[in-house]
């Protein structure tokens, strides 16, 4: 089976990078269709489990790389069914750094308080909201508990869930079957197809090219929906603009393989992948000291023993986001729920036998498992990752029908990223290990590597042509009418969980995309309010007259 279609705009990917514009050029009076490599699961799907086949595993993609694996969404609304909602801004030193280049990787006019109205925007979109003590899980108080025995201070996170609804079920990974976690299916997405947009799942763009007219080609395969491995057709749609938003591990490959028919990349495309500088550390609790200690008490069990209650990430510790620090030398250090499967097999035994990941040790810690708390630590790397050449379909080769595939980053950590973790590392164990408290090793990454939930930067933005793939417009250099809008596009780690700045960077992209499009002879407008109608963010953010003017 075989397809054509045409449209003004084709967006490949439905995560932020893809919805966000989604929403605004549809409501502007352009024809939108979204095409989407995952299924289409709603509330009713998300289901309670981590069985083969379950939500679970039709919704993320493990991809294993060499010295690098990524973990990310794989279905409509991206990442955002699968993460746990955390949404800080990244702090201002953020925007100032110079990493492996030498110089500001950031566009010169990208700072935190350009940036600004755009988070204000998403905030107000989604939205975003303030925690406060009693809205965080049991893990978080007891982080929080640790890092003040410590003499370090704990904030609970901002978030994208409402706390009313929530039941503290702890399956956030596998979706929100009570539509308590903001994803984008609750906001951003309902809004698109309220203004005509088209979203097409388990369509998996493998290429683009460029037509006589001007126009650009997008070929697709359709997946089937049990067995990702499998096709059963493809097909052509035509636009005038192309937003590739695929995810920072699949827009590269796109493109890569794009460049046959479309001409030379820009030489950043596939370079500079960045993990966020991510790494995780677990932590054996030891109840009786944490009741000697620490004063803490629970009703229904043991002290704490409550690992898989509650919800992800809610109290971080920020005290190392001090701009006046050196590169490399500032990190954030947060409380993280990470479910039974790869956070078991990965976690080591503290002072244990080698290998301290498998074996007799660990099968006794994992009667433990109740008792742990694990911590995940954002640092900054060097963005050292490179894509190598792009597998024949998708952005992996597929292992196993779902989840599971073998990708082409290679990923080999510099000095600079390991000094990172290295420091990250040592307050961790400074933190948990004080009077006996817990016994807390690092995740090994003798199995796939190092890994991370929020992979960026591999076709990034910035001023300098040589080492960014983008214009600090979003568009691909030297390829007019295409755009990247994803975490692929943010030039490097932020200390902190991405998703609200991808969003706020996706937000900023669309006056430009609206301008690409009028050229094009494209009756589209910007200007429409957030989606759930309100306009505190707009207040701060230029209308299309003045920023076309």
């Amino acid at each position: 089976m075989s397809a054509y279609d045409k449209t003004d705009v084709v967006i490949v990917g439905s995560g932020f990078g893809g919805s966000i514009p989604a929403y605004h050029l549809a409501a502007g009076g352009a024809k939108v269709t979204v095409l989407e490599r995952g299924p289409w699961l709603e509330t009713k799907d998300f289901e309670h489990d981590y069985l083969l086949g379950s939500s679970y595993t039709r919704a993320f993609e493990f991809v294993v790389g060499d010295g690098m694996s990524v973990l990310g969404g794989n279905c409509v609304g991206g990442g955002s069914v699968v993460y746990f909602a955390a949404m800080p801004r990244a702090p201002k030193f953020v925007f100032e750094r110079h990493g492996s280049i030498g110089r500001r990787m950031w566009p010169s006019v990208l700072t935190r308080d350009t940036l600004e109205p755009w988070y204000d925007r998403v905030s107000d979109s989604l939205p975003v909201s303030k925690q406060d003590w009693n809205d965080v899980s049991y893990a978080g108080g007891l982080w929080a508990a640790f890092c003040d025995h410590s003499g370090r201070t704990a904030n609970p996170a901002p978030v994208a869930v409402d706390n009313d609804r929530c039941v503290n079920c702890n399956f956030m990974m596998a979706g929100c079957r009570f539509d308590a976690k903001r994803s984008l299916l609750t906001n951003y997405l309902p809004a698109a197809l309220a203004h005509g947009a088209k979203i097409r799942p388990l369509h998996e763009v493998q290429r683009i090219e460029r037509i006589e007219d001007g126009d650009y080609r997008v070929h697709f395969n359709i997946v089937d929906d049990v067995d990702y491995r499998q096709q059963s057709g493809s097909g052509t749609i035509d636009a005038k603009v192309v937003i590739i938003a695929a995810g920072a591990g699949a827009t590269p490959v796109i493109l890569q393989r794009s460049e046959a028919a479309l001409g030379t990349m820009p030489h950043a495309v596939g370079r500079y992948f960045s993990g966020n500088g991510e790494r995780l550390n677990t932590a054996i609790v030891n109840e009786e000291r944490v009741r000697e200690v620490l004063g803490l008490s629970r009703e229904d069990g043991k002290v704490y023993e409550a690992n898989h209650i509650g919800k992800g990430p809610t109290v971080a510790n920020w005290d190392k986001l001090d701009g006046s620090l050196p590169e490399y030398e500032r990190y954030s250090l947060e409380q993280l729920y990470f479910p039974p499967g790869l956070g078991t097999i990965l976690a080591q035994v503290p002072d244990g036998d080698e290998p301290r990941w498998f074996g007799a040790q660990k099968k006794e810690i994992l009667k433990q498992w109740a008792s742990w708390l694990t911590i995940f630590l954002m640092t900054e790397d060097d963005n050292e990752g490179v894509f190598g050449a792009p597998p024949p379909t998708g952005n992996a080769y597929r292992i196993s029908q779902q989840m599971l595939g073998r990708g082409p980053l290679k990923y080999d950590p510099t000095p600079n990223t390991l000094h990172g973790w290295s420091l990250a590392d040592a307050e961790c164990k400074e933190i948990l290990e004080k009077d006996g408290l817990a016994k807390v090793s690092p995740w090994t990454n003798d199995v796939v590597g190092a890994y991370t939930v929020h992979p960026l930067a591999s076709c990034r933005i910035g001023d300098d042509p040589a080492t960014s793939a983008l214009h600090p417009n979003h568009e691909l250099r030297d390829h007019p009418g295409i755009f990247v809008t994803d975490s692929a596009s943010v030039p490097g780690a932020l200390t902190v969980n991405p998703a609200m700045t991808i969003a706020a960077l996706a937000e900023r992209s669309v006056p430009g995309i609206v301008r690409a499009l009028q050229a094009r002879g494209v009756d589209v407008s910007y200007g429409a309010p957030a989606p759930d109608g309100s306009i505190t963010g707009r207040r701060a953010v230029s209308r299309l007259p003045v920023v076309t003017g």
